[in-house]
């Protein structure tokens, strides 16, 4: 899990988004997804793949299980 929280956090500052920015696009609450970005809680499949799409990465990059 440590791997998706730190790509998680590169990703949102590569593409100069805010936590905010992030949630609202999920459609959760600021403080949910910052319990992704501290490890505190997973989230869905769909908001993974959500997340992939926002930042253009695949999941498994996300994960940790590639590196592109």
């Amino acid at each position: 899990m440590k791997v998706f929280q730190e790509r998680l956090i590169e990703q949102r500052k590569l593409n100069r988004m805010t936590q905010r920015q992030v949630a609202v696009y999920l459609n959760i609450s600021q403080p949910s997804y910052i319990r992704y970005e501290n490890g505190s809680s997973e989230p869905s499949l769909e908001n993974l793949v959500r997340l992939a799409e926002l930042f253009d990465v695949s999941v498994d990059f996300l994960l940790g299980r590639s590196d592109y």
